[in-house]
C-alpha cells in the first residue's frame, strides 16, 4: 500500500460544504485564540506565574496538534477522493500522539501546579522556580516524542497489503491497525497499555489533585476560595474535555466504532478551540493583561 484513502466525516457533499466552513472557522478561532494568549502572556509583565508559563506551552501545543489533523480534514471537503501517502500517514500519527500525549503531561504539570500553589503557599515559588518548571516542560515534550515513537514503529512494523480505506478523517492507530495483513492482537494490546494507560493514569492523579486541593479550599477565606476555585474549574473544564474523549478512544481493544471520528473531533479540535475561551473568559488576570496590551497597542498605532 503506497497511499491510504480517507473517508472524512461524511460523504454528503452538502453536509461537507457545510463543514469546511464550519471547521474553517474553527480553526482559525484555535490559531488566533491561542496566539493570542501566547503573546498576552509573552508581553505581559503581570503575568510571570508558572501557572501561565505553561499555559503558554500549552497554547503553542493547541495549535501544533489541531494543525496536523484540521488543514488535511478542511481541505478534504472539497475533494471527493480523499487520499494520504503512506508517509503523510505516519507523520499524521505521529504528530498527533506527540502533541496530544505533551498535551497530556502538561494538563498533568499544571494540575500539580495548581497543587502546591494552593496547598503549599509559602513554598510556591521556592518549589516551582523557574528552572523546576523549565525541566517539566522539557520532560514533557520528551515523554509525548517517546509514546510517539512507540506508537508509530509499532504501526510502520506491521504489514499493509490489501484494503487501504480508512473509515476516519486522519491516521490512527486502531483504524490503521483493522487493515494489516496479519494479526493485530498484540500491538492492540500495547497501544492499550501505551496511550490507554498514560491518558488513564494521569486522568486519575489529575482528579486525586483537585480533590485534594478542594479539600483543603476549606480552611481559606470566602474570598481565597472563590478565587481558588474559579481557577482550578477553568483548569477541571479542559481535563474533562480532553480526557474523556482520549480514554474512550484508547482504553479498549483494537476495535473502531461509528462514533470514534466524532469523538476524536472532540480532542483534537473543540478542546484546543474551547482552551482560550476557558482560560480567558474565567481568568480576570489574563483579561486584565489583555485590555492592557490592547490598549497599548492603540495607543502607540495613534501616536504613528
Amino acid at each position: 500500500v503506497s497511499k491510504f484513502i480517507l473517508l472524512g466525516l461524511s460523504q454528503d457533499q452538502e453536509l461537507q460544504q457545510v463543514c469546511f466552513v464550519l471547521f474553517l472557522l474553527f480553526y482559525v478561532v484555535i490559531v488566533l485564540g491561542n496566539l493570542l494568549i501566547i503573546i498576552t502572556i509573552k508581553r505581559s509583565e503581570c503575568l510571570n506565574s508558572p501557572m501561565y508559563f505553561f499555559l503558554r506551552y500549552l497554547s503553542f501545543v493547541d495549535i501544533c496538534y489541531s494543525s496536523v489533523t484540521a488543514p488535511k480534514l478542511i481541505a478534504d471537503f472539497l475533494v471527493e477522493r480523499k487520499t494520504i501517502s503512506f508517509v503523510g500517514c505516519i507523520a499524521q500519527l505521529f504528530g498527533v500522539h506527540f502533541f496530544g500525549c505533551t498535551e497530556i503531561f502538561l494538563l498533568t504539570v499544571m494540575a500539580y501546579d495548581r497543587y502546591i500553589a494552593i496547598c503549599k503557599p509559602l513554598h510556591y515559588m521556592t518549589i516551582m522556580n523557574k528552572h523546576v518548571c523549565s525541566w517539566m516542560v522539557v520532560a514533557s515534550w520528551a515523554g509525548g516524542f517517546v509514546h510517539s515513537m512507540v506508537q508509530t514503529l509499532l504501526t510502520t512494523q506491521l504489514p499493509f497489503c490489501g484494503p487501504n480505506e480508512i473509515d476516519h478523517y486522519f491516521c490512527d492507530v486502531h483504524p490503521l491497525l483493522k487493515l494489516a495483513c496479519t494479526d493485530t492482537y498484540i500491538v492492540g494490546v500495547i497501544v492499550v497499555a501505551n496511550s490507554g494507560m498514560i491518558s488513564l493514569s494521569c486522568f486519575i492523579v489529575l482528579v486525586v489533585s483537585y480533590v485534594v486541593i478542594l479539600v483543603s479550599l476549606k480552611t481559606r477565606s470566602s474570598e481565597g476560595r472563590l478565587k481558588a476555585l474559579s481557577t482550578c474549574a477553568s483548569h477541571i473544564t479542559v481535563v474533562i474535555l480532553f480526557f474523556g474523549p482520549c480514554i474512550f478512544i484508547y482504553m479498549r481493544p483494537s476495535t473502531t466504532f461509528s462514533e470514534d471520528k466524532m469523538v476524536a473531533v472532540f480532542y483534537t479540535i473543540i478542546t484546543p478551540m474551547l482552551n482560550p475561551l476557558i482560560y480567558t473568559l474565567r481568568n480576570e488576570e489574563v483579561k486584565n493583561a489583555m485590555k492592557k496590551l490592547w490598549s497599548r497597542e492603540v495607543t502607540v498605532g495613534g501616536k504613528l
